[in-house]
């Protein structure tokens, strides 16, 4: 379809002889009682009309294929004096607005004017369309479009919660379902035709595009859908179609209007908007994809059932907290509306529950477990949990955050820059450090907060929702950046918390020399550890870290990041020591960027740990 058909000119060139000839009656019928601006007429003795311009129309859309508009209209007016003792004639402008009606399904043949006034204000139309007669629909007005759209359609939804099943949706609307392959590389998912007419499908025993005819109310899906997607998004699609004949055939019979060889609408599989350069067919897709989750998914029917949910798998796990039941709520939500995982997420976020935001993430291929906080603490588009490789780069360009993680008051752990206390972070049965179930219900007060960009070619307007699409399926990549406003642990809190820490770190660092076997062994004995244990740890010999900290021999850079770790040192205390010894790290190096980032922030775990995350992060092995 083309992006941006104007009604407003169409009925200027359509209709402009009848405008024309209502205006000029009304002028007649009613010249010595119009509030003209005149300067040099004193008596109107005539009036002549020159030309009309419209100026807008404003829309109402009613039902069926029905609108009335209000053309709002500029008149260029020759008046002339009535005393003949005055030669006087004057030109002016004055506004009118006719009230017009028309049926889309006669393509406006009934055209009618049924009012002619002088045009004071513009009149706030009760279902207003744009000058691309889309509906002019908002955030705040999609779950009362929704339900107007199943009280029409399929009002038993309405009654109790049951799933809305597609296939029964489309027949109600007089629509049929046809499964057939449209592209070879699925690019289409859905089509919806409001038209007969003759369309080319893939056919596969052919490998190439086969003319086939389609009759009008035939929505077309690709079986591919059901394989490449899901079930869900499969129901989707065609709850999908069902909105755009709902909504937007006057929309399309407005482009029919313009191109009478138009005949159905496609829906790409990115769909929506690129940037903010949005014509008709975006709103439309916007539109189609945010009504689509709400029409499967009624308001007080989701509650009621997500409230059945989470009692249910509350007694049989038996835990009071939200974030325990979130998943396996959201996972039985999705089945019993016969959604997908993510749409069913979504919704419980938009009925309230913002627990849900923190479950089915996956981040450099890991689950991450689900964690909640503060309600309102996090924008659409931020985050608590972020990749390494994100966090490193964040961690080592970005001055606020460099400033906030270097002192190792933050490890990274489980995805999120954590807080470095005990009431944060424990070790479970084999040693391996995590996230406290405290600090997982109460992120905001222990972990960065960073915000989420899509950086591939994925349109924006489409994905405002995939913020929240890190899931294992995803084939979405964002830019991560730290946000750099709300802070959720200030210098003030973290000071308060890690007070003896802090000052306990910061006397050592004060007592360290400027050698670094000295150091060495000095923070060998603050730690407690002894060279056995060390070995342990490190993998190095008793011996090679006996002869290194005595100064019997240098070692080598990996021997001294090894022992740093090995004794869980802080970062400034590490880097001292690393900065005093013949060696250096080599930011140049890919290897160290990644051995700094784990003396900065995973120095507080295993071994075992931060070797497991150098391997996966390709770095060789210390």
């Amino acid at each position: 379809m083309a992006g941006n058909r104007s009604f407003t000119n169409y009925v200027a060139d359509r209709f402009y002889n009848e405008m024309f000839a209502t205006i000029q009656s009304y002028i007649e019928e009613n010249y010595d009682s119009l509030d003209l601006r005149l300067y040099k007429v004193q008596n109107i003795g005539g009036i002549e009309l020159s030309d009309i311009e419209v100026k807008f129309v404003s829309v109402n859309d009613l039902p069926d294929m029905k609108i009335k508009f209000d053309v709002v209209i500029e008149a260029e007016l020759g008046v002339r004096e009535s005393d003949y003792h005055y030669d006087e004639t004057e030109n002016c402008r004055q506004w009118f607005m006719l009230e017009c009606y028309g049926d889309l399904d006669c393509n406006l043949d009934d055209f009618t004017i049924s009012n002619v006034t002088e045009y004071s204000s513009k009149n706030k139309q009760p279902k207003p369309m744009s000058d691309s007669l889309v509906p002019v629909v908002n955030k705040e007005q999609l779950d009362f479009v929704a339900t107007d759209f199943l009280r029409r359609h399929y009002p038993e939804v309405l009654k109790k919660p049951i799933a809305v099943e597609p296939q029964v949706l489309a027949r109600k609307m007089g629509l049929s379902v046809v499964i057939t392959e449209i592209t070879k590389d699925f690019s289409i998912f859905g089509q919806i035709y409001f038209h007969d007419c003759d369309s080319e499908f893939y056919d596969k025993d052919s490998d190439d595009m086969v003319q086939t005819h389609v009759d009008a109310r035939t929505i077309i899906v690709d079986p591919k859908a059901y394989f490449l997607r899901n079930l869900g998004s499969v129901n989707n699609t065609i709850v999908h179609e069902c909105v755009h004949w709902d909504q937007h055939r006057k929309a399309f019979e407005l482009e029919r209007l313009y191109n009478s060889s138009a005949s159905h609408i496609k829906c790409q599989v990115v769909g929506g908007i690129k940037d903010n350069h949005r014509d008709a067919t975006d709103w439309m897709e916007w539109q189609a994809n945010a009504l689509a989750p709400r029409i499967q998914m009624p308001l007080a029917m989701f509650k009621t059932k997500a409230f059945d949910f989470i009692k249910q798998y509350r007694n049989e796990m038996g835990t009071d907290e939200i974030i325990d039941v979130m998943e396996p709520v959201i996972d039985a939500l999705a089945a019993f509306f016969g959604v997908s995982r993510i749409a069913a997420k979504i919704r419980m976020i938009d009925v309230g529950y913002e627990e849900a935001i923190g479950t089915f993430t996956f981040i450099d291929g890991r689950y991450i477990k689900p964690h909640s906080f503060k309600k309102g603490v996090l924008k659409r588009n931020q985050t608590f949990a972020i990749g390494a490789i994100d966090a490193a780069i964040q961690s080592m360009i970005n001055p606020e955050l460099n400033a906030l993680v270097s002192d190792g008051s933050y490890q990274y752990v489980d995805a999120h820059f954590v807080l470095n206390h005990p009431k944060y972070l424990e070790k479970d049965i084999f040693g391996e450090t995590r996230l406290t179930d405290y600090a997982r219900t109460h992120m905001d007060e222990c972990c960065i907060i960073f915000e989420l960009s899509i950086s591939a070619a994925v349109k924006e307007r489409y994905h405002s929702e995939c913020f929240l699409n890190r899931d294992q399926l995803s084939n979405i990549s964002f830019n991560i950046k730290y946000s750099g406003g709300y802070e959720n642990s200030n210098q003030e809190k973290k000071v308060k918390l890690l007070a003896d820490e802090i000052a306990e770190n910061a006397r050592i660092y004060n007592e360290l020399p400027n050698s670094y076997t000295s150091s060495l062994k000095i923070v060998r004995k603050w730690r407690k550890v002894t060279f056995v244990e060390l070995a342990q740890r490190t993998m190095l010999s008793e011996r090679t870290i006996r002869r290194i900290v005595n100064g019997e021999e240098q070692g080598s850079i990996n021997s001294l990041i090894l022992i740093c770790l090995g004794m869980h040192l802080p970062p400034d205390i590490s880097k001292h020591i690393i900065n005093s010894s013949p060696f250096s790290l080599n930011f140049g190096d890919p290897n160290h960027q990644w051995y700094n980032f784990a003396l900065t922030h995973l120095y507080g775990q295993t071994m075992d740990e931060i070797r497991t995350f150098l391997q996966q992060h390709g770095a060789e092995p210390l």
